[in-house]
């Protein structure tokens, strides 16, 4: 009887991670899946593959087995991302890429490395263009080496834009996913200009067929794996039809991917999938469901209708801007309710739940009347619970959620916005409950590079954002339009 194979898979509870492991348990192989689950998420696990939690860096020691095959995928993988998360691209893709390659070379084993396609953009620059573009480029590098110095097999593969089923929106996600969920809430599609940059949309099951054919027969780098036709940004947004919004552009975004699959189809690899076909179908598909409300509940210590800051204005702007959310916001009454003139009417999309008696001291009440309240809400849609809570600033509206979602057992991601709170010199006896928070919370939105590091410093995190699932669309939007209006906002009298 032949020796079951066994292959390791890093990034294998990821987007194209989850879709090898699928494949791999069919070809009949043992598998093992590390991913630290920074983008992964346990909802992507696949009956009968062995999950093991860490990081790359450490991978002997999550995996004492002897592969036949290991397939690296497991690194940080957001080009305009990266220029924030610097730290965090050299822990994953150079640190962590370190220790698997240290793994090979002491297993003996093939590598398959998933390079970036981004070396090969603008005439070769796409490779220094961007953090992660760079760490991509240097680790196909030193695999190169790795192979020539020691002896051992190994083959590259360069993915293009991968899209389908699994794919991930938010902050890390891809366009097409993007897409996808603004179309299903009847959004305006969010184009990054110029509009005009061109990509090889590549299905993620073509990914996987061209994935094994290299872990078999491939030798060597150059293995591009990519779509024939390409799409500019625009013209992918037009396929799914309606309205779209030009955003700035940003840095690191190629203008083109040119690529060669010469080496892919000399192995006999073909695409199977067309994009316009999967757009038409996942545009069918939206006409066939039902519609469903979006709802977030805000946790905010002060707010309307009282004298209101900058961040509380750029709060209300921000709920005003998007009507296709439904927001539950509780706060203290404080003495703002009172106030005989409001500065304007709420949006129809807002209620507002007040804790306390119109005191100032109400905003102390917040954190456990306040849960309470919370905790009504999540417990009322048990079926369809918020897909967020949403707390301004690290104080006593995000101890209210914290408690309000362990009371409640409904697992909601909290995201909590700094705004222009001051966190760099708390004094001791706040600090701790600060640093309770900041860890506890799914994601950290920060006003700036100073208060994002004095975040991660005083959390103990490598990165404030952490992979959100279904509200990782809902709570990439907040960011993105409660930055726009709190860097606009002006303070009301």
């Amino acid at each position: 009887m032949a020796k079951e194979k066994t292959a390791v898979v890093t990034g294998g509870a990821g987007f194209i991670g989850s879709h090898l492991c699928r494949r791999l348990l069919r070809e009949g192989y043992r598998v093992i899946s590390l991913d630290n689950y920074f983008t992964g998420s346990p909802e992507n696990h696949v009956a009968g593959v062995e999950y093991r939690e860490g990081h790359t860096k450490h991978l002997g020691a999550h995996v004492p087995e002897r592969p036949d095959i290991l397939f690296h995928l497991g690194e940080y993988a957001r080009v305009e991302k990266s220029f924030e998360d610097a730290p965090l691209v050299w822990d994953l893709n150079i640190a962590g890429t370190f220790g698997v390659l240290e793994f090979w070379r002491e297993k003996g084993c093939k590598l398959v490395y998933a390079g970036s396609s981004t070396k090969f953009a603008d005439g070769g620059a796409g490779k220094d263009q961007s953090p992660y573009a760079w760490s991509k480029a240097a680790n196909t590098e030193q695999v190169r080496n790795y192979g020539t110095w020691y002896g051992l097999p190994y083959a590259i593969a360069y993915f293009n834009n991968a899209y389908g089923p699994g794919e991930r929106a938010g902050a890390y996600g891809t366009v097409v996913r993007i897409f996808t969920e603004q179309y299903r809430r009847g959004e305006p599609l969010t184009v990054v200009a110029p509009g005009t940059q061109t990509r090889h949309f590549t299905h993620v099951e073509d990914i996987v067929d061209g994935l094994l054919l290299v872990a078999e027969r491939g030798e060597g780098d150059g293995y591009v794996i990519g779509a024939d036709e390409a799409y500019s940004v625009q013209a992918l947004a037009d396929m799914f039809g309606g309205p779209t919004v030009l955003l700035p552009a940003r840095p690191g975004n190629r203008m083109d991917s040119p690529i060669d699959t010469r080496a892919m189809k000399a192995l006999g690899w073909r695409p199977r999938w067309r994009l316009p076909d999967y757009v038409a179908r996942v545009r069918e598909e939206v006409r066939e469901a039902p519609s469903r409300a979006a709802r977030i509940v805000v946790c905010a210590p002060t707010f309307y209708p009282g004298p209101m800051g900058r961040a509380e204005r750029a709060l209300l702007e921000t709920m005003a801007s998007l009507p296709h959310i439904a927001f539950d916001v509780v706060t203290a009454r404080g003495v703002g309710e009172a106030r005989a003139a409001a500065p304007e009417p709420l949006p129809k999309n807002v209620r507002v739940q007040y804790v306390g008696r119109g005191s100032r001291w109400d905003k102390y009440a917040l954190p456990w009347e306040g849960a309470r309240r919370i905790a009504r809400i999540l417990s009322a849609e048990q079926d369809r619970p918020p897909l967020l809570l949403w707390s301004l600033f690290a104080s006593y509206g995000a101890l209210a959620a914290f408690f309000a979602r362990r009371h409640a057992g409904v697992a909601v991601p909290l995201l909590i916005t700094l705004a222009d709170q001051d966190i760099s010199g708390v004094p001791w006896h706040k600090r701790a409950a600060l640093r309770f928070l900041l860890r506890d919370a799914d994601q950290v939105a920060a006003a700036g590079a100073r208060q994002a590091h004095a975040a991660q410093r005083l959390a103990r995190r490598t990165a404030l954002l952490r992979a959100l699932r279904e509200g990782d669309a809902f709570a990439h939007q907040i960011r993105f339009v409660f930055s726009q209006h709190f860097a606009a906002a002006q303070v009301l009298p």
